[in-house]
């Protein structure tokens, strides 16, 4: 952990604990389409994977996708930011890394990224996000990690990725990065931590 230079996040889960807000903004989709409410096996997956992706697995139909993702895409997310339990200890945490390190998120969220931010003055709090609307393969796939690297011109191994998912798991092997499992002990991971404050043990700060 000596040559760490850029700690990473994934946001949903990590972050933040977004699983009310992800389950009403997915529902009221839903309810708009007369559909009903998220199994949990989707909401499973829309946690996971990029809001269009999530679309696709919630309306199978082509017509009635495209009709909600035009719904969706003009809906506001500020009514659901509320719903968003940022996690106790992310901003001390934030404070502490910085400026010794650099700090980056890399998430499959999209267009609600910035608010999300900007509405819980974490704006200024990072020196890179890179979010699914930045690239053009989300996780799994390793690009937005990739592109973190080539950002600040470093090897994997001086960075670590901090994720919940089965999908983190896979973009950080793939980018051959170190993988800190945030309250998830069912992937694969280098550490496992049940709070952020454990990132202060691992990298000695």
């Amino acid at each position: 952990m000596n040559n760490i230079k850029v700690v990473i996040f994934d946001c949903d889960g990590v972050m933040f604990d977004t699983a009310k807000a992800n389950t009403a903004y997915y529902n009221s989709v839903l309810r708009h389409f007369k559909k009903p409410d998220m199994t949990p096996e989707q909401f499973a997956y829309s946690h996971m994977h990029t809001a269009d992706e999530a679309m696709a697995y919630l309306f199978d139909d082509e017509n009635m996708f495209e009709a909600a993702q035009t719904y969706r895409k003009n809906m506001s997310y500020l009514p659901f930011l509320k719903d968003m339990e940022i996690e106790p200890y992310l901003k001390p945490l934030l404070k502490r890394l910085r400026p010794r390190y650099k700090t980056a998120v890399a998430t499959n969220r999209a267009d609600t990224m910035k608010r999300v931010l900007i509405e819980h003055n974490l704006k200024d709090c990072f020196d890179l996000v890179v979010s699914a609307l930045d690239v053009k393969h989300p996780k799994p796939h390793p690009e937005q990690l990739i592109k973190i690297l080539k950002h600040f011109n470093i090897a994997p191994y001086n960075a670590i990725y901090i994720g919940d998912s089965k999908l983190d798991e896979m973009a950080a092997k793939a980018a051959e990065m170190t993988l800190i499992a945030y309250k998830n002990r069912s992937i694969s991971a280098d550490f496992h931590i049940n709070g952020l404050k454990e990132i202060e043990d691992i990298i000695e700060i």
